[in-house]
Formats: structure tokens, C-alpha cells, sequence
């Protein structure tokens, strides 16, 4: 059941440039490597993430226990096993487009001190990487409604899984704290892949496409890197941009962020690209918004 969601989800096919923000450094970086970093979704934004999708199934569970739910046990073993999951539970990683490559929030985040640039890659592009990595791409969901009935979902799934699960599991062994948790492993990837693109509302303007990872269980022998991050160590895995052997990345257009030095900054930009053999298909933009120190 919850695997038909996750599949239903992650089905949308983006037919709009797909827009990457990054920082001049990330910019040299992802030309001289050919790869995205995608981060462990625990890492992304603070963790608020995750802890969104927990507070919605706090809230469904909350309801149903309220409404004298039959098994209250089961609901309240389900929370618990997922608020300590979101921090010690299976990796997944995700990198973040837009499908708006000229947004005043993004600008604000990526272009401190005029150092900001969204690439636009073709998303049939990124499709056949993600294919070719096993990742998936999903649309992520904003409409608070739509974020309520999915997780209403979820949480019928782990009832009917318990059901299956306590016709074959004896009746000394029902009282272990812990009793549900073999039916809460099997959700897990898909529990993850689920929240990895539900999104605060607030966030809807930036209409975001993720590109997911399949869960990582081991950190040690996986290709786990890590990053500096604002004030931790981030986990990543690198999303390789398959090209042709000793081909440049292949970008088909590139804002350049607010910037205090335009002229300058774009022909330095437009040197550096040239150097590096990248041609963007629409060429180079200037964003058109004014610079402001942050």
C-alpha cells in the first residue's frame, strides 16, 4: 500500500528547465567535478524537514487516539519510533532545483555578497542521471490538505501492516514496548521518501523538484562525503552529471544573482565557462534585481 504512494508521488515528469542555485564556489566545483552534492535530507534546512512531516503525524495520530482509536498503543509506538527515527534512522539524500531559476528568496540565500547562480539543466537530463543512479525525482507538495490526506494514508498503512502482523506473531510476545517496530522497518524507505518533499507552505513559491537517493543503512562501507555546513557536518553523496567522455557539463541557461558589479561579474563569468568549454544553450542572464547588502 504505502509503496503505491510513494510511486504515485514520485511519477510526476518535469517538462520545465530545472534550475539549480548555487555560489560561485559551487559553481567551479560542479564544472571541474560534474557532480551535484545531494544532501542528507536530515541536514536540509535545519532538520526542519522531517520535523514537519513528525508534526503532521503527530496530528493524524493525535486525532485518531482523541477519537477513542481501538489501538492507541500501536499509534503512540508509531510516533515515538518515528521522532527518534528522523535523527538515527536510514539516510536518504536529496538535491533541490526550482523550476523559477530567478527568485528573490533564493537570491537571498545563495548570493551573499553578489556571489550567487542558479544553472538551468534540461530535465530530461537530470531524468536520465537519475535513472542511471537509481535516484528518483518528485515534485514537492505544499497544499497543507494535500500533505494531511497523505500522511492519513501512511498511517492506514501501518494499521493494516499490524493487522497482518499480529495474525502471525504470538500472543506473549504483544507486550514488548517495542512490538511494532518490525512493522515499522518495512515503511521506513518509503516513510523518507514521502517526507523528503513535503514542505512547509510557506515555502511554495519556490515550486522545488528534488532528485531522491534510495536509503543508505550504512554510513561506513556507502559513498557517504562530508561538508561544512552553517554549523555542522553535513552528509552528502555526490549525483555524478553523466557526460560523454571528456565533454563539459551540459546547461541549456545560467542567471547570474544580484551583484553589486555587473559588468564585470558577467564577463568574468562568461570567461570562466568559456574556459571550461560550457556553452548554456539560452546563454548568460543577469537577474534584474537590485543588489542589497545583506
Amino acid at each position: 500500500m504505502i509503496k503505491a504512494i510513494t510511486k504515485n508521488l514520485y511519477s510526476d515528469i518535469p517538462k520545465e528547465t530545472l534550475y539549480h542555485y548555487t555560489t560561485f564556489t559551487g559553481l567551479v566545483g560542479i564544472v571541474d567535478s560534474q557532480v551535484l552534492w545531494a544532501s542528507d535530507i536530515r541536514y536540509m534546512n535545519d532538520s526542519a524537514e522531517l520535523k514537519h512531516t513528525a508534526d503532521l503525524i503527530r496530528m493524524e495520530i493525535t486525532q485518531r487516539i482523541t477519537a477513542g482509536h481501538a489501538k492507541p498503543n500501536l499509534l503512540n509506538q508509531f510516533l515515538e519510533w518515528v521522532t527518534h527515527r528522523i535523527t538515527n534512522g536510514h539516510m536518504l539524500f536529496a538535491a533541490s532545483f526550482r523550476s523559477n531559476g530567478n527568485l528573490l528568496s533564493q537570491w537571498r540565500g545563495y548570493s551573499k555578497l553578489g556571489k550567487g547562480v542558479s544553472l538551468g539543466f534540461n530535465p530530461n537530463y537530470i531524468l536520465k542521471c537519475a535513472n542511471e543512479q537509481s535516484f528518483q525525482i518528485g515534485k514537492c507538495i505544499y497544499n497543507i490538505a494535500d500533505q494531511r490526506r497523505l500522511i492519513k494514508l501512511v498511517v492506514d498503512a501501518v494499521e493494516a501492516l499490524s493487522q497482518e502482523f499480529n495474525k502471525n506473531t504470538k500472543v506473549s510476545e504483544k507486550h514488548n514496548p517495542q512490538y511494532y517496530h518490525d512493522v515499522f522497518e518495512r515503511i521506513e524507505s518509503d516513510l523518507l521518501r514521502i517526507a523528503a518533499i513535503l514542505k512547509h507552505p510557506s515555502f511554495q513559491e519556490e515550486e522545488e523538484w528534488r532528485i531522491v537517493s534510495p536509503a543508505l543503512t550504512d554510513y561506513v562501507t556507502s559513498p557517504v562525503l562530508f561538508r561544512e555546513g552553517t554549523s555542522m557536518l553535513v552528509p552528502y553523496v555526490e549525483f555524478k552529471l553523466l557526460q560523454e567522455k571528456d565533454r563539459p557539463i551540459a546547461l541549456e541557461h545560467i542567471f547570474l544573482g544580484p551583484t553589486p558589479n555587473i559588468n564585470i561579474s558577467m564577463n568574468s563569468l562568461t570567461m570562466f565557462l568559456a574556459k571550461n568549454g560550457v556553452n548554456p544553450k539560452k546563454g548568460i542572464t543577469y537577474c534584474e534585481i537590485p543588489y542589497r547588502q545583506h
